[in-house]
């Protein structure tokens, strides 16, 4: 064991580990680390340290001893709309290598990760297996929902009509300070309930440990058999990257096919695969989502909320419905296979049980979860677009956009940054048929912040909503619908097309072909090859903005970051 091999390097670790009230007897055991983002930061992570103490007990149980290390998180619904969201997607790689930190310098055996919001998860994924030492990720679960089925993306859609004097202030300061009614993650199927569901679909978190309600006594329950079961990981040795194969990561993908996961967890797979040394490309996500029906019926894409999803059956409900196209023999932390945890739930009565809770919300399972010969959509939930505007390819999440938008032709509204962009559509200056497109806003030029008000200004109105589109090197919120494409590259400031298109230049977007092009210049269409002449004038007198960051983390993250398509993660980490 590493602790121990190390104590015999560092004589001094023995009396410090003592300071702290360790005994002499526990510097034997094994150690574990208990990795946490516990802090005051935001409701997936306040709660967190009740949870790091069911995680303990259950150690000590197993015969090991354990120390709570943390390095919390930002929470993007905070930071939503400010200077402070360019830091959301850089915090991914500051937690992941506050964890690499926390191993090397503790000398332990097995890590238990505790993690619940849009960057901690996988940042927690990364570093687990970054690190390669035995790993159990407990995810934090999701609050409860707010009056009237109320999630937290609600409070965007009320801002917007409180802008336009839809609503009143009273009414919306009602839904303001009812939509979070308790810790956890937001409620609706956003980035964080995706990132919890992908731990456990890639092995790395036990079985119905995703999207556990906060406030149940389950979650406690889970962290403490996470506690007990690190020991046995550490006893057989067996690692992240055992478990997170390229079959893992193909279920992982299945799954957030049959979901309409959050566009943001393409970029922390991509990041978790090139960790691992695993191939991820857009072709395998275009392929999966074109043979995998659509089955999950929550916010963003359907009526419900994702609390609901546990009281289905949780992941494993899914799973059960999507086992012909699974990966069944794939390890995970149990010891045993994907099949072997199915057949175990199975035997148990689990999938007859759980639904026994939707009669306290008069919703049946099939409400919630499809049965795969009778699904909401029959493909899945993302799709890839290539184009002379994204030559390696930008992201839109059609579950979450009408269905009759499969193709659109608009005037291109160019915008260097999100905020004037809204401004623009509160000051009716959009119109229906514009294609609005806001660059420099990638990893390279800001740090990929979301545009979730912009979404939210476009979705919430009536005229808008299904006319006109939305183009970015950015990023979307999880929470985020309409036809928005983002994750658009090569990104403007390093060389995309995008930081070439001008007001009025016509853009297409063809869901049959899965295409995103530019096709005519000043609203006049032109042949291909016309255009690609133009954009070849155009960017021979191209002029990018300064740099948005120049000092401190941002400037240390934009100079090194890689792609969207590669994850977003650092180039020299």
């Amino acid at each position: 064991m590493q602790s121990q091999t190390r104590r015999a390097q560092a004589p001094e670790a023995d009396a410090l580990r003592i300071g702290c009230g360790w005994s002499p007897d526990d510097t034997d055991k094994p150690w574990v680390l208990i990795e946490s983002v516990q802090g005051d930061s935001h409701p997936s992570s306040v709660h967190l340290t009740g949870l790091a103490e069911s995680v303990e007990r259950g150690t000590l149980v197993a015969g090991g001893i354990s120390a709570t290390y943390s390095c919390t998180d930002i929470c993007d619904g905070i930071a939503q709309g400010t200077p402070g969201m360019d830091y959301s997607l850089a915090s991914r790689e500051v937690i992941a290598m506050a964890t690499e930190m926390h191993v090397q310098g503790g000398h332990f055996d097995g890590i238990v990760f505790l993690s619940s919001g849009d960057k901690a998860v996988p940042a927690h994924l990364i570093s687990a297996i970054r690190l390669n030492i035995p790993s159990v990720l407990v995810p934090g679960g999701l609050m409860d929902s707010g009056p009237d089925g109320l999630t937290l993306e609600g409070v965007g859609t009320a801002a917007a009509q409180r802008k336009r004097g839809e609503i009143d202030e009273r009414a919306f300061k009602f839904l303001q300070l009812s939509a979070c009614p308790s810790v956890g993650s937001c409620a609706f199927f956003g980035t964080a309930s995706t990132m919890q569901m992908l731990s456990e679909a890639l092995g790395l978190a036990l079985p119905t440990a995703a999207l556990i309600p906060a406030h149940l006594n389950a979650l406690k329950e889970s962290a403490r058999k996470a506690g007990e079961r690190i020991l046995p990981l550490i006893q057989q040795n067996i690692c992240p990257r055992d478990i997170v194969t390229a079959k893992a990561l193909e279920n992982a993908l299945i799954i957030h096919a049959a979901t309409g996961g959050s566009t943001n967890a393409l970029l922390h797979l991509a990041a978790i695969a090139r960790e691992a040394g695993i191939t991820f490309s857009y072709d395998q996500v275009n392929e999966i989502n074109a043979k995998i029906p659509f089955l999950l019926n929550v916010k963003p894409s359907g009526r419900l909320n994702a609390n609901m999803i546990w009281y289905a059956g949780g992941l494993p409900r899914i799973m059960r419905e999507l086992k012909p196209f699974l990966n069944l023999n794939v390890l995970t932390v149990t010891g045993k296979t994907l099949g072997e945890n199915l057949e175990a739930l199975e035997v148990s009565g689990h999938f007859e049980r759980m639904p026994m809770f939707l009669n306290n919300y008069q919703a049946k399972v099939e409400e919630i979860i499809a049965p795969l010969d009778k699904p909401f959509r029959p493909h899945g939930g993302i799709q890839i677009l290539h184009g002379n505007l994204a030559t390696e390819g930008a992201v839109l999440k059609t579950s979450a956009m009408p269905e009759e938008m499969t193709q659109f032709t608009g005037r291109a509204r160019v915008f260097n940054a999100s905020d004037d962009a809204l401004q623009a559509i509160f000051n009716e200056t959009i119109q229906p048929g514009d294609a609005i497109v806001i660059r420099y806003e990638g990893p390279a030029a800001s740090g990929m912040p979301e545009q979730f008000y912009v979404t939210e200004a476009i979705a919430s109105s009536p005229t808008l909503a299904t006319s006109v589109a939305l183009i970015t090197d950015g990023r979307f919120s999880g929470a985020s619908r309409g036809p928005v494409i983002g994750h658009v590259t090569p990104e403007a400031i390093r060389g995309g097309v995008i930081a070439l298109v001008e007001e009025n230049d016509l853009i297409e977007f063809d869901l049959n072909t899965a295409s995103l092009n530019i096709i005519g210049i000043k609203g006049r269409p032109m042949e291909p090859n016309s255009v690609q002449s133009i954009l070849n004038e155009r960017q021979k007198t191209l002029i990018h903005p300064k740099p948005k960051h120049t000092k401190g983390l941002l400037a240390l993250y934009t100079k090194n970051a890689l792609s969207a398509k590669e994850g977003a993660g650092l180039s020299t980490f």
